[in-house]
């Protein structure tokens, strides 16, 4: 009996064994997979309880007087657009439990002053933070507005529709319709579910309809409502500007989106960036319930209620100012993991 051990020159060398008898043709090598996975015994891990896989949401603010809002998990998470004051969102968030020092960055949807205004404030005063943006918006940050060039420091580039992971979330960039330098939802995914955010957008394209579609938790425009518009004060440029593919949607056009895509998987929308001077609540409300009822869903109103546990979907329209409890999406009980 022998020993032989081959080997590949200029790489990882492989023992491998032959044994040999007097009396009998060699037995051929016996190679292994070294990277197999069946070959490597795999402890079954536990199930991880579903109140430890929570989604976390909060909405700091919604509207042109200043947007952001809180995405996380557990173990941390991210802020989209900062264009509410750095000290409002620091105690939005420690009041709900949440430390900074666990929010991996700021997401920017695009360039106006109502997403980004207070960013580099934000950013300077907590340096672990990041500023993920298209390298457009970041140039338009500073065509656009007297923001500190230092925000390049904290500037981490992307690009739409090539995903990047933050902590436990994975986050897709898309390309939305609107009247910035550049602008972009955002498709977050953790635990086999999907958050989407598309604020400020005139239209519905595409890449985006894909995103949305597959929204467990949909974060939508309603931005006017149209007779309100036309009769506002606003001068008529601005009206027509409003009204274009590069505006923004109003209330019907939301509805009609949203009772194409509703499906099962659907289960919470939230109205954003309502206007002051050309909408309510009530109305942006009252507009998407009734395309949604119309097709015969029951409609929720996402405070939890006892009825609200047996709506299809729940539907609540963000406040312009203040913030909103802090939702803790769980995953459907149906799911084996549970």
């Amino acid at each position: 009996m022998s020993r032989r051990k081959i080997s590949f020159e200029g790489q990882m060398s492989i023992p491998f064994e032959e044994w040999e008898k007097d009396d009998a043709e060699p037995v051929a090598p016996v190679r292994r997979n070294i990277y197999a996975a069946a070959e490597i015994p795999q402890k079954k891990q536990p199930p991880v309880p579903s109140s430890e896989r929570r989604l976390y949401y909060l909405s700091m603010g919604s509207g042109s007087s200043g947007n952001s809002c809180y995405v996380g998990t557990g173990k941390g998470g991210i802020i989209i657009d900062a264009g509410v004051k750095a000290d409002t969102i620091e105690s939005m968030l420690k009041a709900n439990g949440i430390d900074i020092s666990k929010v991996h960055g700021v997401l920017l949807t695009h360039d106006h002053s109502d997403h980004v205004r207070y960013v580099y404030t934000l950013v300077r005063a907590h340096k672990h933070m990041r500023v993920f943006c298209t390298n457009r918006v970041l140039n338009g940050i500073m065509r656009r507005h007297s923001i500190s060039k230092r925000l390049k420091e904290y500037h981490q580039p992307i690009f739409k529709e090539i995903p990047f992971s933050l902590g436990e979330l994975e986050i897709t960039a898309f390309e939305v319709p609107h009247d910035g330098s550049d602008n972009m939802g955002f498709s977050i995914s953790y635990d086999g579910r999907h958050f989407v955010l598309a604020t400020d957008l005139g239209a519905v394209k595409e890449r985006a309809r894909y995103y949305m579609s597959r929204a467990n938790y949909l974060v939508i425009e309603a931005n006017y409502d149209l007779h309100m518009l036309k009769m506002g004060r606003y001068p008529e440029y601005l009206k027509a500007r409003i009204q274009t593919e590069d505006g923004h949607l109003d209330n019907m056009q939301t509805a009609e989106f949203l009772k194409e895509i509703v499906n099962p998987g659907l289960r919470n929308i939230f109205l954003c960036h309502l206007s002051q001077d050309n909408n309510t609540p009530q109305k942006a409300l009252a507009a998407v319930r009734g395309a949604l009822e119309e097709i015969g869903k029951k409609v929720g109103t996402a405070a939890n209620t006892i009825e609200d546990r047996s709506a299809d979907v729940q539907l609540m329209a963000l406040p312009r100012f203040e913030s909103t409890p802090l939702f803790a999406f769980l995953p459907p009980p149906e799911d084996p993991r549970s």
